[in-house]
């Protein structure tokens, strides 16, 4: 006999129970927009009704259920509300096409759909959105996807920024792990009775904004939710939530930084960084505009969470010395650094990271890229005298010319160094002599007039001459994807 969510929601989905649990009362608020704020009754309340309404769409355990977010607060209902009936939870963006949404759909096999009423060719079965306070089931059409490993918590769209989108499966247990073992690091191995409310400036149709609306509720806090950042409303919320430690991915800092009418974060004391790497000038230009303290960390959604990072402790005794270092492994994480003949690189040697965490993907996908446990990253970087992880870049994106190996994120760093620069992005093009050479992108800063040829003479002064790229492009900004990384890809596309 096959056990149900309703008489054991956590054999099923270990992670319902952090609703459950939730130490709030009923009607204490614990999940916050700039504009409402529902208590843990009411959203305990609109996720029972989710479950209702996938329990008359015939879902069950281990059936995937994609949930097209439009909103932070419905998407955190139906994703509980999937879990109640030990469903999977797929976000997709509700900013998405309809054809980038057949697209994953087609891709996914999904038993059920909840969301705003959308045209599709798929024929999936939806579970329609009204309100966060009312689903209803409507037309049922036949499925024929294969359920998943009950263990299975959500499906996760990567970003695609190299490439296409891969789906990655996270598991209950490794979700909790993870969260669990950033908190022991933050918390420095003991308890806490805060409650502060974690600020989440990330959709909830992404890993960043999913793990930390968790890592909220597992803490026992409450969560804010901004759907779309915008500097003033971010400032606002850290205002009137008395926010004294959030996250930020780098893109947020240089948008607060350059906002001339945020002036003020407080009581904001701590930031960390996350979903990209943060320069070293990103992160000072940020904390000597806002007197705010900002620590760093790394992690992959293949890796189901943060699996290097910095503690307060940190933050005061290398602060100022490792800005720009994503931090040290957590407690349980196992993480080298390999040359390409996959031997351990030396100290201060670039290398391509290998982890292994307890909270990784159990995919097959990611198993076979698994070697003695680790996984290939794809990441570059190297560790210091204190073990603390330096990016260098992506292997993918490492530049061959004529045999030379050129690091882009060396040469941004440079370029962002030069006067007027504020952002630079360095891409491998096609070259029928040398295979592909470097070529540059930068935005420069507000009111600054930047000459492509100034900054060649500059980055001689600095940099070897292979390392030189051919071309220097102008603009305004670069395309980004929804949390800030620019997409290398599109960039070149352009040229070719």
């Amino acid at each position: 006999m096959t056990t149900t969510a309703d008489e054991n929601p956590d054999v099923l989905a270990p992670l319902a129970a952090l609703l459950r649990d939730h130490p709030a009362g009923p009607d204490e608020a614990v999940l916050h927009t700039p504009d409402d704020s529902l208590s843990l009754g009411e959203l305990k309340a609109a996720a029972e009704r989710v479950a209702d309404a996938l329990r008359a769409s015939c879902v069950d355990a281990g059936s995937p259920v994609a949930c097209i977010v439009d909103g932070g607060v419905s998407a955190i209902a139906v994703m509980f509300g999937t879990w109640l009936v030990g469903g999977v939870h797929v976000p997709l963006n509700g900013r998405s096409t309809d054809h980038e949404l057949e697209a994953a759909l087609d891709a996914l096999r999904p038993a059920a759909v909840v969301g705003r009423p959308r045209t599709l060719q798929t024929g999936v079965r939806w579970v329609v959105e009204t309100s966060p306070q009312q689903w209803h089931a409507s037309a049922c059409f036949p499925w024929f996807g294969e359920r998943l490993p009950e263990s299975t918590a959500l499906l996760m769209r990567t970003s695609g920024t190299t490439g296409e989108a891969k789906t990655i499966a996270l598991s209950h247990e490794g979700v909790l792990d993870g969260i669990d073992r950033v908190l022991d690091n933050l918390r420095g191995g003991r308890s806490s009775g805060s409650r502060m409310p974690n600020l989440v400036p990330s959709s909830q149709a992404l890993w960043a904004g999913v793990w930390n609306g968790l890592f909220a509720l597992r803490a026992g806090a409450p969560v804010v939710l901004l759907d779309r950042f915008e500097p003033a409303a971010y400032a606002e919320l850290v205002r009137r939530f008395e926010i004294r430690s959030t996250v930020l991915a780098p893109a947020m800092m240089a948008m607060l930084v350059a906002d001339p009418d945020v002036t003020d974060l407080a009581p904001l004391r701590r930031v960390r960084s996350i979903t990209a790497p943060l320069t070293p000038q990103q992160a000072r230009s940020f904390r000597e505009k806002f007197g705010v303290g900002v620590m760093n960390c790394y992690g992959q959604t293949e890796l189901g969470s943060e699996v290097v990072g910095w503690t307060a402790a940190d933050l005061e005794a290398f602060g100022e010395d490792k800005l720009g270092a994503v931090g040290r492994p957590h407690s349980g994480v196992s993480l080298k650094v390999l040359t390409q003949d996959g031997e351990g690189a030396p100290v201060g040697e670039v290398g391509e990271i290998w982890v292994a965490s307890p909270s990784a993907s159990p995919s097959p996908e990611i198993a076979a890229r698994l070697v003695d446990g680790h996984l290939r990253t794809g990441d570059l970087g190297r560790l210091d005298e204190d073990g603390f992880l330096w990016l260098e870049g992506r292997v993918a994106d490492v530049i061959n010319r004529g045999g030379l190996k050129v690091l882009p994120q060396e040469v941004e760093d440079a370029l962002r160094n030069i006067p007027g620069v504020a952002d630079a992005c360095v891409a491998g093009v096609p070259d029928d002599r040398l295979g592909e050479v470097p070529v540059a992108w930068i935005v420069p800063e507000a009111s600054a007039h930047v000459d492509a040829e100034d900054v060649v003479r500059a980055l001689r002064e600095v940099l070897t001459g292979y390392k030189i790229p051919v071309a220097v492009h102008v603009r305004e900004d670069f395309p980004r994807n929804e949390v800030g990384k620019v997409l290398r890809r599109v960039l070149v596309e352009e040229l070719t």
